[in-house]
């Protein structure tokens, strides 16, 4: 059960005046910061693409019932079985699993705190901030340290885990005549959930049988499943099995590894079943561009780009997202000054502080497709002339805003 404390502090008028001032320098440094940042990220993506277009171009469809020496260093498609000779063995927990890989999650019972904030303007420009800070026991996948809380007593942690998170792989996977690597094998297919049983219990260290039990399919160590004690630890199992699996990547003797691309990146591609090389590319370029798609190691499709070259779909999502909301906060601070000059009657800086917040995240939003539309004008013009149109509305609402904005503030 939930409990929680709470703190009110407040603010006088002059001295969140002083605080919005600091706050313009940090505008002035960030927006520029997150223009460079986007720029670099679109460079990123707009390599990845070019790399992209490139392997379509160059990739050679082959059987993977033989290899053919001729094929090596070129980037090569191929669809086959995937079969591992032997189980795949975690050595932790004395666990042997006839499958390509598998994946262990363990989870320690914690408090966790979490905080919800408030703020209340007075009259006078005086704020008042009310901060609940709740706390809650959950599973979580690392120890968290009460120390750090704002009120630990109480809310002491204690455990850890036990050997942490794993994604193991046979010893040995093959794909008809080629070897599978390491690498490649850690993210293949989408696993699913593998129960532990009585017979595996019976196979676990002998540091670990004391004091484990099962539940749910899952190992769990501590006194009582159905009262967790903080520390307490559970263990949970997936594997993938042997399948169908199409694999783009560059030809290696007998097995594979990353194509080197001259645009910039290396390129190697696995997905789930039997898919054809167009579609593989195809996807993956959908998603480089505007579709927003997460994959994991856990997921069905994947496409691994090396960090010296390129970056993933999730990180240059993440570096758009993330640029954006810091450029509309470095204009927040910018303009921050209005609404707390505003704030000696509530209302008045309520309504000023509405109006900046809109006015920042819609000018954060044209320079971010601005940036981003200059980036790929010239690979995918259509996309390109289209942001750029919407950084142009953008702009032209910004100054609409801005303008019906003067009366008010007269």
């Amino acid at each position: 059960m939930a409990d929680s404390f709470t703190e009110v502090t407040s603010q006088n008028w002059f001295s969140r005046i002083g605080e919005s001032i600091k706050g313009i320098l940090f505008g002035i440094i960030v927006i520029p910061v997150t223009i460079v940042l986007l720029w670099w990220n679109e460079g990123r993506a707009v390599t990845t693409a070019n790399s992209l277009k490139e392997g379509a171009a160059a990739v050679v469809h082959v059987a993977a019932d033989k290899v053919d020496p001729a094929n090596d260093k070129k980037l090569v498609h191929v669809t086959g079985d995937a079969k591992a000779p032997g189980p795949v063995v975690d050595a932790d927990y004395g666990l042997s699993v006839p499958a390509l890989r598998l994946v262990r999650t363990e989870e320690i019972y914690q408090w966790v705190e979490n905080k919800k904030t408030e703020q209340k303007q007075k009259v006078g420009g005086c704020e008042e901030t009310t901060t609940t800070y709740i706390y809650d026991k959950k599973w979580v996948d690392e120890p968290v340290k009460s120390s750090e809380f704002k009120k630990p007593e109480g809310h002491t942690n204690q455990g850890d885990l036990i050997s942490g998170n794993a994604n193991i792989s046979a010893e040995k996977v093959t794909l008809g005549a080629f070897d599978v690597p390491e690498d490649f094998v850690k993210q293949m297919g989408s696993p699913i959930k593998r129960a532990v049983t009585d017979a595996d219990l019976a196979t676990l260290p002998a540091d670990l049988k004391e004091g484990t039990k099962i539940q749910d399919g899952a190992f769990y160590i501590g006194p009582n499943p159905k009262e967790p004690k903080i520390g307490d630890v559970r263990v949970s199992f997936e594997i993938v099995k042997p399948g169908t699996f199409s694999i783009l990547a560059a030809q290696l003797g007998d097995t594979f590894e990353p194509y080197q691309t001259k645009a910039g990146d290396a390129i190697d591609s696995i997905e789930e079943g039997t898919v054809s090389s167009e579609k593989m590319f195809k996807d993956v370029a959908r998603a480089n561009t505007m579709e927003t798609r997460l994959w994991s190691f856990r997921g069905s499709l994947v496409l691994l780009v090396t960090p010296q070259t390129g970056a993933n779909t999730i990180e240059t999502w993440l570096v758009r997202f993330f640029g954006f909301l810091f450029m509309a906060f470095g204009f927040m601070a910018i303009m921050k000054p209005l609404s707390v000059l505003g704030s000696v009657i509530p209302f008045i800086g309520n309504i000023i502080g509405m109006g900046t917040g809109l006015i920042s995240f819609v000018l954060a939003g044209a320079i971010s497709f601005l940036v981003i539309a200059i980036a790929w004008i010239f690979v995918r013009p259509l996309l390109g002339i289209a942001m750029l149109a919407l950084a142009i509305g953008a702009f032209i609402y910004t100054r609409k805003l801005a303008a019906a904005s003067k009366p008010a503030a007269a």
